[in-house]
């Protein structure tokens, strides 16, 4: 007697590789964990990209002051008071100071007090600056029509000047040191670019790592990525789109030397610990690095001290780096240069003592 055999669909059929056994199963608590595993790995990239953003608060915004010193005090005394620790002032003598000081980044920006009361910023260092600083020109203005509006009113009251007598208008005016040029008037390009340099930088270290054998090739391929690299990207962002300014070979120089770091890292890091190495290149660079970069608000606005540890990292350095060579050429840039060479010099030599490494482990097995 023959009897129907139950029909077994295609994703129920256990796989059968070449050599004819099926495929066991992956065991349930495996599957499982894998599963929270990679939920986790979703919201750890939610959070790093997420927090710093919606934690950031005005706090420590370096401008100058420019005045006599008790009318600095006063204004700063007024600033703290409308908010409490959002300005990090300094006390100078006269405009030509307190713009010195925007030109070198030392300061964001500055209140002109005396005859005639300015607000000075500086449009390249973010639309954040610039709408926090028109907002206290707005306020310092404000205040200024009170109190003359308040000494005319006295004057009639007192008979020293004629019945509706009005005060004349006061105007702060807000003059803008450094401007972000015609081809980046919004100033999105730069903070816009900051996450795919990053990104590439990653890309071409995993690709390197994955794909050429050989540590002296790895390392020929790192630096000639990084050279072919830096000329297209600054092509883009400076021949094309305008969004870099200044001299084009040592923009060219910069956007190298971040992709070189970032590359010559996870390069090094896979050389050193394997599979896992990489994890840890992107991992610092991406989940780490990148969310700490400042690329889109002043590092200060970040909580704690985390806005000065990004500087540390390559995208806030390169970011910087990129930032001053545009608009900022009379500010100090050594500390980024540093930085970027630095993280390359840690890669190139974890890379040479992963060569070193495998040899003394094949002459050990043979």
């Amino acid at each position: 007697m023959l009897t129907a055999t139950p029909a077994v669909s295609e994703s129920d059929r256990p796989a059968v590789p070449s050599g004819g056994a099926p495929a066991p199963h992956t065991p349930w608590l495996r599957a499982v964990l894998l599963a929270v595993g990679a939920a986790a790995i979703v919201v750890v990239v939610l959070l790093a990209f997420l927090w710093p953003t919606v934690t950031s608060t005005v706090k420590d915004l370096p401008i100058a002051v420019a005045g006599q010193p008790a009318a600095v005090a006063q204004v700063e005394k007024q600033l703290d008071a409308a908010a409490e620790g959002a300005f990090d002032v300094t006390a100078v003598a006269d405009r030509s100071d307190a713009v010195d000081l925007i030109k070198t980044r030392d300061v964001y920006g500055a209140i002109v007090i005396g005859q005639k009361p300015e607000v000075l910023t500086a449009s390249a260092n973010g639309a954040a600056v610039t709408q926090i600083l028109t907002q206290v020109a707005g306020k310092l203005q404000a205040a200024a029509q009170k109190q003359a509006d308040a000494a005319v009113a006295a004057a009639v009251a007192a008979g020293r000047a004629p019945a509706g007598t009005r005060a004349p208008t006061v105007t702060v005016p807000v003059t803008d040191i450094v401007p972000l040029a015609s081809t980046d008037a919004r100033g999105l390009g730069l903070a816009a670019a900051a996450f795919p340099l990053v990104l590439g930088g990653m890309l071409g270290g995993i690709l390197i790592s994955l794909l050429v054998v050989g540590s002296w090739r790895r390392l020929t391929a790192v630096v000639l990525y990084a050279v072919i690299g830096g000329l297209g990207v600054t092509a883009i962002l400076q021949g094309w789109f305008g969004i870099l300014q200044g001299g084009f070979w040592l923009n060219s120089l910069a956007v190298g030397l971040s992709m070189l770091a970032t590359a010559a890292f996870i390069v090094g890091m896979n050389a050193l610990l394997g599979r896992p190495g990489i994890a840890v290149g992107a991992v610092l660079t991406v989940l780490v690095g990148n969310p700490l970069s400042a690329a889109a608000q002043p590092l200060q606005f970040l909580v704690g001290p985390w806005g000065a540890v990004g500087q540390w990292f390559v995208p806030g350095a390169s970011v910087t780096l990129l930032r001053d060579l545009s608009y900022f050429p009379d500010a100090s840039t050594a500390f980024p240069w540093l930085v970027l060479t630095g993280w390359a010099v840690v890669g190139l030599v974890a890379m040479l003592f992963g060569h070193f490494r495998n040899q003394e482990v094949t002459q050990a097995a043979a």
